[in-house]
């Protein structure tokens, strides 16, 4: 008698009708709204099995080709249009938006297959330009908004240290926080930034994402569009929090229109960018940005291991907030000297927007033209760190574990060229598969 109910259920048009749009609408799989009915038998208490393939072939393929690529859902509802048939009927599955931006993303050095949930992809608002252009570019909208939630939380724990210094008002009667705050600020602002930016793979920092071109296979032609998001993402946070205190800057300078930089008494300028201990010569000033961003590429490399068997094993969920003890510790016992800027877009970014804002050319001279030390250290850095994890430590596909370490590919560049075909193509066949 099962068999009888489930055919009287098939033939009956209103309850099929409500399955196709049901299925159509939320873009679920034939598996999930076919189980989203419960089909009883006739003692009422035990399921009956559909039959997907029959279901699909006598009961939903049929309706969706005589609707002639439309739906209509009924006279209130919304319509959805260009459902292509033939599609679905060989594949089984609605079209996505992100497949007609393939040469888009590809012409940007993305993936040409966009990070979306497969739901997402084939509602019907991603036909919407808006969200055809978050599709195009949700990566580098992503390195944005990352690099600036870490840069909004670090200038702006750095804004409150010096403004609110001696404030008798604060608890303590000395100032809303001291030095371990700004180490707190920055530590939160890499963890949330990376929580952000997931999807992107959250590097937040230029040197990061060219390292990971260099040791990890991350394409080259991804390089400059992150590098130009992360840069415009710290950019635009320094302008925020310039925003969000210039009342306090004001009074802190001496009134509107007074910007100083270090060393002056007063100055406000290092709420931005980094500037260097007066004491450090150029090699001081060096060396310092170098073994901080060693150190953090190297414990990167170490967290994002997963074949490193030890605790972390590769970090997981467990990664941001490694990042956040990462930092910190950065900041805590290798920050005094020159900041501990480690990111080019931590600190360009910001010492551009502030020398935009007023602060004039010093931003660029102070220091005996240290501005060009965070830019260029973190990449020497983050360089020599992945080498040392991999050079130790690391047993999978790098450089370092090819002959001459590496060196032959610059000797010989064709035999590095046959390698990133070949490796591309191993890319092209997994999202095939």
């Amino acid at each position: 008698m099962p068999q009888v109910h489930l055919f009287l259920f098939i033939l009956h048009v209103s309850h099929w009708d409500e399955a196709v749009r049901r299925g159509i609408r939320c873009g679920v799989s034939l598996r999930s709204f076919v189980q989203s009915f419960d089909v009883k038998s006739a003692a009422g208490d035990v399921p009956v099995a559909v039959p997907e393939v029959f279901v699909f072939e006598f009961c939903i393929r049929p309706r969706i080709m005589a609707s002639n690529q439309q739906v209509n859902v009924d006279q209130t509802g919304p319509r959805l249009a260009d459902v292509k048939t033939e599609s679905l009927a060989s594949s089984g599955q609605f079209d996505r938006t992100s497949s007609g931006l393939r040469n888009t993303r590809s012409a940007l050095g993305l993936n040409p297959l966009a990070p979306i949930d497969e739901e997402h992809d084939i509602a019907p608002h991603q036909d919407l330009l808006w969200s055809r252009i978050r599709l195009a570019l949700r990566e580098p909208f992503a390195e944005f908004l990352g690099t600036f939630i870490l840069v909004l939380f670090g200038n702006g724990s750095v804004a409150q240290v010096v403004l609110s210094a001696g404030q008798k008002s604060a608890p303590g009667m000395n100032g809303f926080g001291d030095y371990q705050s700004i180490n707190w600020g920055w530590g939160l602002g890499v963890m949330l930034g990376v929580y952000v930016a997931g999807d992107s793979g959250a590097y937040l920092n230029p040197a990061i994402t060219f390292t990971n071109c260099l040791f990890r296979g991350l394409p080259w032609r991804r390089f400059p569009i992150y590098l130009i998001a992360q840069f415009l993402g710290g950019f635009v946070a320094a302008g925020v929090v310039y925003a969000n205190y210039i009342n306090a800057i004001n009074t802190f300078e001496g009134g509107p229109g007074i910007r100083t930089v270090p060393p002056a008494a007063n100055a406000t300028a290092q709420i931005f960018c980094t500037y260097p201990q007066a004491f450090l010569t150029k090699a001081s000033q060096f060396f310092s940005e170098f073994i901080a961003s060693a150190i953090l590429m190297l414990v990167i490399f170490a967290l994002k291991d997963d074949t490193n068997n030890g605790v972390s094993r590769g970090g997981g969920n467990w990664f941001p907030l490694g990042l956040f003890f990462l930092i910190f510790g950065l900041g805590a016992c290798f920050g005094w000297e020159t900041g501990y800027a480690i990111n080019l877009a931590r600190d360009f970014g910001p010492r551009l927007m502030s020398y935009i804002l007023g602060y004039g050319p010093k931003v660029w001279t102070a220091g005996d033209y240290y501005f060009w030390i965070p830019m260029f250290a973190p990449f020497c850095g983050c360089m020599f760190g992945a080498f040392l994890y991999d050079f130790f430590i690391y047993t999978g596909q790098s450089p370092v574990n090819t002959p001459w370490l590496g060196l032959k590919a610059l000797v010989r560049p064709d035999l590095a060229w046959k390698v990133h075909r070949k490796h591309q193509a191993q890319l092209k066949a997994q999202e095939a598969v």
